[in-house]
């Protein structure tokens, strides 16, 4: 049966919302490129691309700042849009970080105390979580360097991750005057067990990439380093499993007399990403050859589970967050922000909480005397 009748407008759509404002190649900024898949052969595949979303603060360790968090939930609105698009790469500029989280200049300069404008921030920081947890091609976050803060939180939101094996990861808020809500307090306790989750959650410890993926956090590992053309593990890490009190344990680092021969192979080394993009480029290719709605289905399937405690407990922490603006967080970024001039990035906790238990009022008299003063 003919259906000429039938009315049909081939013209296609653009479902972008938002446009190339949001992109840029300055610093403090994020690039949005799309690359080509590349097949096994190192061949570009016609008309396929992996979206690149690309954190460019490197002199900031990429944290990100506030039209930093407006740019990736354009990127990520973009990608998920893009016909084209096979699969996202989220990572950064640079091989120090791939992001330490919000920026503490910014949050100390602008947000502490300014409680309302910080909920309106933390809005954006949760439609950046939603935009990972919400893309309709699978996200690989490819790990350049340590991944801490919030940077560990948008980064246990994507799917994947193929880390360098200098990276280090890790939490801070407890120790700078927050709480690790953007996600860490919802996703842990789904890697790992209650006690690792509760311990990583709260130690402010950073773990080594080798750690991680023995705790199953990463999906690989791969060398960075190079010295006379051969790779070198990372020397600040110990190769064995061992027992320590009792415990076997994997990841963990160097004794402390062997941190300065570590120190000085790594100053003989160059950094190489070939091993990181060749890691990351193999699970392009694998995404590419699977059916992408059965693909994304699968993928969805598994984003429930972490979506749904993280969309039961982040308007309640956006509440929080923006109320501590006025109390700890206030003097922890500004204790963090001012560590140039006073050679302390913490306050003095001691003494925090000795003026708690005498009932102290909690104003410019309180934080000065558990700020550090500027050196002389």
């Amino acid at each position: 049966m003919a259906l000429e009748w039938l009315r049909r407008d081939n013209e296609l759509k653009d479902h972008a919302l938002l446009g190339e404002e949001h992109f840029g190649t300055t610093a403090p900024s994020v690039i949005y490129e799309k690359r080509p898949v590349i097949d096994p052969q190192g061949n570009a595949v016609s008309g396929l691309f992996a979206a690149w979303i690309i954190l460019n603060n490197p002199s900031q360790y990429n944290s990100y700042t506030t039209e930093m968090v407006k740019a990736v939930i354009a990127g990520f609105q973009r990608a998920s849009s893009d016909r084209e698009v096979v699969t996202v790469v989220f990572t950064a500029v640079g091989d120090k970080a791939f992001c330490t989280g919000g920026n503490t200049a910014e949050y100390s300069a602008y947000y502490s105390k300014r409680p309302n404008e910080y909920g309106e921030y933390m809005d954006l920081f949760n439609a950046m979580v939603d935009g990972i947890l919400n893309c309709k091609k699978p996200v690989i976050c490819r790990v350049n360097g340590m991944r801490v803060a919030g940077g560990q939180e948008i980064g246990m939101a994507t799917d994947l991750t193929i880390s360098s094996d200098m990276a280090i990861y890790g939490q801070a808020g407890p120790k700078h005057g927050s709480a690790p809500d953007g996600g860490s307090t919802d996703f842990l306790p789904w890697f790992l067990n209650m006690e690792d989750a509760m311990y990583n959650c709260v130690s402010c410890e950073t773990w080594s990439a080798y750690k991680m993926k023995a705790k199953n956090l990463l999906t690989k590992v791969v060398p960075v380093l190079k010295k006379d053309g051969q790779w070198v593990r990372n020397p600040l890490v110990r190769t064995d499993t061992y027992v320590d009190d009792g415990e076997i344990v994997y990841g963990e680092p160097v004794a402390a007399d062997q941190i300065k021969a570590a120190k000085e192979l790594m100053a003989q080394c160059t950094t190489d990403f070939t091993k990181l993009d060749a890691a990351v480029n193999e699970l392009v290719w694998k995404f590419t050859n699977l059916f992408p709605g059965c693909l994304i289905k699968s993928i969805d399937g598994i984003r429930a589970k972490k979506k749904f405690f993280w969309d039961q407990a982040k308007l309640a922490n956006r509440h929080w967050l923006a109320a501590n603006m006025n109390h700890e967080a206030w003097l922890g970024f500004n204790a963090f922000d001012a560590k140039k001039s006073t050679g302390k990035d913490v306050i003095d906790f001691i003494k925090y909480r000795q003026l708690v238990a005498e009932g102290a009022l909690f104003d410019e008299k309180f934080a000065e005397q558990v700020l550090a003063k500027p050196k002389t």
